[in-house]
């Protein structure tokens, strides 16, 4: 197993690294991680204990990815952005003493498959971010987050779809619903979710 971490880089020694993954200055892999192959670590970044990362996954600097987070393979994770964990911080207790590992519960991020959260974004636990949606910089997200949908805003709410190549979907002229990446060509079809008004989902459509 070949894998490269930097002198001031902190990586537990329980942590598993998959061959080919880099962990740049000053970032900080905790107890029993574990980390894919060719994934790529920034500077400053932070893996939480037990964290669970897929294969070709990008942590750019400052990222912090607190447990009990998974994230799928090929996930992109921007500068700066937070993965929570706990729905209700509180440093202290009721009455006043200071709250320990054991006085809360830690509730996770997961993050499927090719999905990608802009600079800044955070999500707070726990939520699901769907396969290859696209979280936009700044970005608040407190609802789990559809297969394929762009998101934006404070908190983040869906403004379009995107393909896997990470562009703006382009609905077919003439055909509601049918939908187009405009640099691969990749077809998808929107359906409603069955007993939920106003939500639907999208569905990649085989090659022709």
């Amino acid at each position: 197993m070949s894998y490269t971490v930097k002198p001031t880089a902190q990586v537990d020694d329980s942590a598993e690294l998959g061959d080919g993954t880099t962990v740049w200055e000053l970032a900080q892999i905790r107890e029993k991680a574990r980390l894919g192959a060719g994934c790529v670590i920034g500077r400053g970044a932070y893996v939480g204990t037990g964290v669970r990362i897929g294969d070709n996954v990008k942590l750019q600097n400052q990222a912090l990815v607190y447990e009990p987070a998974e994230l799928g393979d090929g996930v992109f994770v921007g500068p700066a952005v937070v993965l929570t964990n706990d729905h209700n911080p509180r440093s202290v207790d009721p009455e006043g003493k200071q709250k320990r590992g054991g006085d809360w519960e830690a509730v996770g991020v997961k993050v499927a498959e090719g999905a990608s959260l802009g600079a800044r974004s955070v999500c707070v636990a726990p939520v699901h971010i769907g396969r290859w949606a696209l979280v936009a910089a700044g970005a608040v997200v407190t609802k789990d987050v559809p297969d394929f949908a762009l998101v934006a805003g404070v908190p983040a709410r869906r403004i379009g779809w995107v393909g896997r190549a990470g562009m703006r979907l382009v609905e077919r002229e003439g055909e509601p619903g049918a939908w187009e990446c405009p640099q691969t060509g990749a077809r998808y079809a929107e359906r409603p979710v069955e007993g939920v008004n106003g939500t639907s989902v999208l569905v990649e459509l085989p090659a022709e």
